[in-house]
């Protein structure tokens, strides 16, 4: 079985391995207190720019949404986020359960807009209904879409006119970082939000990502609201060697390197099924790829494959999920379009 079911689908790049076994026999201080957490936490630094701000390992990226969501806001504040947002199809009613409602509105492939917003506050307005405070976007969407520097920019304008925080959720960071098209550099990226985080368990980690938040304000006490929320790892440096493994080496590091091969091989994917005919929904340029195929056929490639259904067609169609990682092979890409090739009757 060939799996394009997700990106996290196996265990950790053999840098990130070796590393964990090198200082395996080490003795240091826990929860993220440790000379490895504080190293990556400097190389993350370098890499934006910025010494000010803070950053901290945490366990995954809902603890990362959940935990800075329920710090940053107040009781009565609430949540900006495209209907597709992780926060809000895809995390349980984790943010919500913290008192802070989502607000979801249908987005624009997957991404939220300046305009949004502004439909936001005229929904919720007044002291009878949340306030709105917190604009929620992924990079990339959950449908592998990009913001485009132009795009964050706007963002950025928006919330600073009607004074709410800018936090993005960077899972696939990574992905969108090395995609085809993409403008905007992680130290651009950086500068235009207010706290983001660095996925790691979706390029190359076993588990963990660094939550970068560049407000004083924002971080004060953060640690106690990680411990309160269950997230602050005891062996916390294990989450520290990982990211000082995938960013040795700066620009050129295993963490580009990981984003940019998955990238490749969806690319592979992406045109070989273009050259037959596919078509698909939405339009990612990044590491996941969403071709519509008849039902029939998807049921045929399950056999061999394993992948997502991810929406019913008219027309008797099915649009799937294909992710691609760091450990993809070309000849699992070459399979997949031979069979696709095969079943849909291609020469």
């Amino acid at each position: 079985m060939i799996s394009f079911r997700s990106d996290y689908s196996q265990g950790a790049h053999p840098r990130v391995l070796e590393a964990l076994v090198k200082t395996n026999p080490e003795h240091t201080d826990g929860y993220g207190m440790d000379a490895h957490c504080e190293h990556a936490a400097q190389m993350i630094k370098e890499l934006i720019g910025d010494e000010n701000c803070h950053v901290h390992m945490m366990v995954g990226g809902t603890p990362c949404n959940v935990t800075f969501i329920a710090a940053a806001l107040r009781p009565y504040e609430s949540v900006v986020s495209a209907r597709s947002g992780h926060v809000y199809f895809h995390e349980t009613g984790a943010v919500e359960a913290t008192g802070h409602r989502v607000i979801a509105l249908e987005g624009e492939d997957g991404k939220l807009t300046p305009d949004m917003i502004d439909k936001a506050f005229d929904e919720y307005q007044d002291e009878h209904t949340p306030l709105p405070r917190l604009a929620y976007v992924s990079q990339p969407t959950e449908t592998g879409t990009i913001y485009s520097k132009a795009e964050m920019t706007a963002l950025r304008e928006k919330c600073d006119r009607r004074d709410m925080l800018l936090y993005v959720d960077g899972a696939r960071l990574g992905s969108a970082l090395t995609a085809k098209g993409n403008d905007l550099s992680l130290k651009e990226l950086a500068a235009l939000c207010d706290a983001f985080y660095i996925g790691g368990t979706k390029n190359g980690a076993l588990l963990g990502e660094t939550l970068i938040i560049r407000n004083d304000k924002l971080n004060d006490h953060f640690r106690w609201m990680i411990k309160r929320q269950c997230g602050l790892l005891a062996k916390g440096r294990l989450i520290g060697v990982q990211f000082e493994a995938l960013f040795e080496g700066g620009e050129d590091c295993v963490y580009f390197q990981a984003a940019r091969h998955a990238n490749e091989m969806a690319d592979i994917l992406r045109n070989g099924l273009k050259e037959l005919g596919v078509r698909f929904f939405g339009s990612s340029p990044t590491n996941q790829v969403f071709p519509i195929l008849p039902a029939k056929v998807v049921k045929e490639l399950e056999k061999d494959f394993f992948f997502y259904e991810w929406a019913k067609e008219p027309d008797g169609m099915t649009a799937i999920r294909l992710v691609t990682g760091w450990g993809t092979k070309e000849e699992e890409v070459l399979a997949f379009l031979s069979a696709v090739r095969g079943y849909l009757g291609r020469p």
